[in-house]
């Protein structure tokens, strides 16, 4: 599966301190799972967390469920172990926080070398500061980085803004990740919604979050997970279109002719595109059930 492709539209955080929250991550069907060793765990049960997490990603035990582990900073007393231990364990990336800057994302890949990480292994970056928008591009731009994550939450505590319906203080910034992201070819991720009891704002921040262009979102109860599944996944209507498009292009290609209407509308090679691209992550979508 093309890396491109790969479904992201609901990323669990797991804390890997709960024994239960991961062995029952066996069973829900989110696309990736993050191991949380950072704001999930209190400090003194870190490093039996750290050895759990690094277990259940070396396992095999979570069918085709991407993993990937959070690593404490390397400001704190645990982030330089972590980033050992994830090296070893082999997910598929680790979840860095706060980056905002690419020196300090060189000194997390230097360390995840020396403790012989393998080349497959990507790191996550999450954007939740001030000084990581203004830098978004550059850290985008970094090869090992696969995927950027919005921690929103800090982001808005760092801005001093009000956490309101509909995300208005943040909009700009959210908008401008994404820039960086396509500008760079990798994926994003949308951060999390914080009321679990709120099912109607949480659809509703999802189809904001999809609009704007984000590839997933980032959860934090498994009660979430079907929402944004559905939401970041193409309707049965948009596959349709998507092979009617691709056919009509076919066709007219064949023929000689320069302009195709499907349905009554004019569509261009853009629109061949992302056609393309639809029935890509529906196929891809399809190799995860």
């Amino acid at each position: 599966m093309s890396d491109d492709f790969r479904p992201r539209r609901s990323v669990l955080y797991m804390p890997a301190a709960n024994a239960k929250a991961l062995e029952k991550a066996k069973t829900i069907p989110a696309d990736a799972l993050i191991f949380d060793l950072e704001d999930a765990v209190a400090p003194d049960a870190k490093p039996a967390a750290r050895e759990s997490a690094a277990a259940a990603a070396s396992s095999g035990e979570y069918g085709r469920r991407e993993l990937t582990i959070r690593c404490n900073g390397l400001d704190t007393p645990w982030g330089a172990d972590d980033l050992a231990a994830a090296a070893a364990a082999g997910p598929a990336a680790v979840v860095i926080p706060k980056v905002s800057s690419t020196a300090y994302l060189a000194e997390v890949i230097k360390r995840l070398e020396a403790a012989g990480a393998p080349d497959s292994l990507r790191v996550w970056a999450m954007i939740e500061t001030p000084t990581a928008i203004f830098d978004v591009r550059q850290i985008a731009a970094v090869d090992r980085v696969a995927v950027l994550v919005m921690g929103n939450n800090d982001l808005v505590k760092e801005l001093r803004a009000r956490p309101v319906p509909g995300r208005a203080p943040i909009l700009p910034h959210l908008a401008t990740a994404v820039l960086a992201a396509r500008e760079a070819g990798k994926v994003i991720l949308d951060g999390v919604f914080n009321d679990i009891t709120n099912a109607e704002g949480f659809e509703a921040e999802c189809r904001q979050g999809a609009d704007l262009g984000f590839d997933g979102k980032t959860l934090i109860h498994p009660g979430q997970v079907d929402m944004a599944n559905t939401v970041w996944a193409p309707s049965e209507a948009e596959v349709d279109e998507a092979r009617a498009i691709i056919e009509a292009f076919t066709a007219a290609e064949a023929e000689g002719k320069g302009v195709v209407t499907v349905n009554g509308r004019m569509v261009e090679n853009l629109h061949r595109d992302t056609a393309r691209r639809t029935l890509a992550v529906a196929d891809a979508i399809a190799a995860l059930a």
